[in-house]
């Protein structure tokens, strides 16, 4: 029925979880290594800077033959250079890049697909019974029938579980309390009684049983899903409003 599609439902979307789970695990840690390269990359960063420069020059005086001989060979020894070196590590640093908004909501596309299979699947399986309904009508109709009847007697057994529990409660029932109840206003006011149905506080609305010697009350609810009859002074054998509508219904759906 209904209850078991929502509980199917209900547990397939649980299995969403685990993903849900790992895919948060993942921005997690991809956020801690992201934070981490850029921490080493902007601590670790060296550049290496060499500037040098040479000159060498070497002189000769003097204008005799020896000497333009000398400047001749040994000029070719003067040189001069300068040099400028300048090295970084920055190859050898990780570069990480940060995910963007696109790349979160490509990641969210699987599970959120994922999630509306989920919810989409009960009324997939609505629709596979409308396509059984129109090839086997009668099929369905018999279908139809045996829920209801299933229904019919669910609720029978509660009025008639209802019926027993109320029973023992009032053979339990202390009746020179209930007349003090009932006499003492004082004793009203440390007492409290509840709903023999739902178990809810005595307020207002409550409605107590017409009968003068019962004295079991029903809260307005409650009262009138019982057919505003009390189960606790009902004969057992005698059948109510709701007994015989329902066997009235139950024959007419046989």
């Amino acid at each position: 029925g209904g209850a078991g599609l929502l509980r199917a439902q209900m547990l397939e979307l649980l299995e969403c979880i685990p993903p849900l789970l790992f895919l948060l695990l993942a921005w997690g840690l991809d956020h801690v290594l992201y934070t981490m390269f850029s921490v080493i990359r902007h601590h670790s960063f060296v550049q290496y800077s060499f500037r040098s420069s040479h000159h060498l020059e070497v002189r000769v005086g003097g204008r005799s033959l020896l000497a333009r001989l000398l400047r001749s060979t040994i000029g070719a020894l003067n040189t001069s250079s300068e040099m400028a070196l300048e090295s970084t590590n920055l190859a050898c640093l990780p570069q990480p890049q940060a995910m963007t908004q696109s790349d979160y909501l490509s990641s969210c596309l699987p599970l959120g697909a994922l999630v509306l299979l989920c919810l989409g699947q009960v009324y997939a399986h609505r629709l596979r019974r409308v396509i059984a309904a129109f090839y086997f009508p009668k099929r369905e109709k018999k279908r139809v029938l045996f829920l209801y009847n299933e229904l019919l007697r669910k609720r029978q057994a509660f009025v008639r579980l209802q019926r027993r529990r109320i029973a023992r409660h009032a053979r339990r029932h202390q009746p020179l309390l209930e007349r003090f109840y009932l006499w003492c206003p004082l004793l009203r006011r440390c007492l409290r009684r509840y709903c023999v149905l739902c178990g809810s506080p005595e307020s207002r609305t409550s409605q107590p049983c017409p009968t003068p010697t019962c004295g079991t009350i029903y809260c307005r609810p409650c009262w009138r899903d019982m057919g505003q009859v009390c189960f606790a002074c009902t004969p057992g054998h005698a059948p109510l409003s709701g007994d015989s509508s329902s066997e009235e219904q139950m024959s007419y759906a046989d």
